[in-house]
């Protein structure tokens, strides 16, 4: 029985390219979806917020309301975690290139990018010291040695691990035309 909305999955599956008339270049968007490994690490810090906020609730009833005022902000600290997590990856606009950390954001103007390319190299698995053989995609800036340069997106972070490597690619080839049309002098 189909249904009659688009699912999200339907939406990331379209094989055309094509910019919608009502698409705007200065939002920044992520050109390819989180991962089932980020998703789930949000989930499960979701859920331990649920719990750790149940419990301050519990302790507001029962013990003083400092501590149950320390437990909400660490009930907080989770979710804000959590959400970050779901944020983190490669922002694209016409302003420019955005690499999200889990602490930190870093972007970079298109006219200091003088190259995004797919390398073959070895990579860290999940962010964790253990590294296997893969893909990464690396941005050269304009004035800075090329001596190794970081990579911005690799082919087992937790949003390409366990998914169809095609989608990497995608995702590479994507931000790799952003910076081809956007990063001209």
């Amino acid at each position: 029985m189909p249904l009659p909305f688009l699912t999200a999955d339907r939406a990331f599956d379209t094989t055309d390219d094509v910019a919608l008339p009502y698409d705007d270049r200065d939002r920044w968007r992520r050109p390819y979806r989180p991962g089932p490994w980020r998703v789930g690490a949000a989930a499960v810090l979701l859920l331990l917020a649920s719990f750790v906020l149940f419990s301050s609730v519990v302790i507001a009833a029962t013990a003083t309301p400092a501590s149950a005022a320390t437990v909400f902000g660490f009930a907080l600290v989770i979710v804000v975690a959590a959400l970050r997590l779901l944020r983190m990856g490669v922002w694209v606009s016409a302003r420019g290139l955005r690499h999200v950390a889990l602490v930190s954001t870093r972007t970079t103007p298109w006219n200091q990018v003088a190259a995004v390319r797919t390398v073959q190299q070895p990579v860290r698995w999940l962010g964790l010291p253990r590294t296997v053989q893969g893909q990464a995609l690396v941005m050269n800036r304009r004035g800075r040695s090329s001596d190794g340069p970081a990579p911005l997106l690799t082919s087992h972070n937790a949003d390409f691990l366990g998914r169809d490597p095609l989608a990497f690619d995608r995702a590479a080839d994507t931000v790799e035309a952003w910076a081809d049309e956007y990063g001209r002098d």
